[in-house]
């Protein structure tokens, strides 16, 4: 799938770092990270880039030294319009709690999604898709909403590009 391009959420580079991909461990993933990002495959946005540099660790360190450059404005007019239309459609979700909505409103996701979905980006995250949820405003949900935008895990996104680690 060489023309597809993906947005990654930040718990991508939270939980990869603090789990199944640490630094350490597997250092060939963050590898495959910048040189798929040179590539123009792989992006995220400015408002990721604030959630990991705020934890002041070594994914801090990581997205702001060599993961800099793949991390896209979303000051845009296009994508501040459409976050503008995913916030009226989540404000008009009785499945959501207030609290849920207000934290939403607050983060990085939605407008992750509207850059998504200006740009053609898949968005990548390990979110899972709830009808049920009240308690939290889920990325697949919002992107079911929206023209079912198409939403991946991490494992997905690998396997779409290709990656092995030897």
């Amino acid at each position: 799938m060489p023309d597809v391009k993906y947005a990654l959420d930040a718990n991508v580079f939270i939980e990869s770092a603090n789990r199944h991909y640490a630094f350490d461990l597997v250092p060939a993933f963050w590898d495959s990270l910048i040189s798929h990002a040179s590539s123009g495959q792989i992006r995220s946005i400015d408002r990721i880039q604030g959630e990991c540099s705020r934890m002041k660790n070594e994914l801090a360190d990581w997205v702001d030294g060599d993961f800099d450059d793949a991390f896209d404005s979303t000051d845009e007019p296009e994508i501040v319009q459409k976050f503008g239309e995913i916030m009226n459609w989540v404000n008009n979700q009785d499945q959501f709690n207030d609290p849920a909505r207000a934290d939403f409103a607050s983060g990085a996701d939605g407008w992750l999604i509207a850059f998504a979905i200006v740009k053609d980006y898949v968005v990548v995250t390990h979110e899972v898709f709830s009808r049920d949820i009240q308690k939290k405003v889920p990325i697949p949900n919002v992107c079911k909403a929206f023209d079912d935008k198409r939403c991946i895990d991490t494992f997905v996104m690998l396997r779409e590009l290709g990656v092995q680690f030897g």
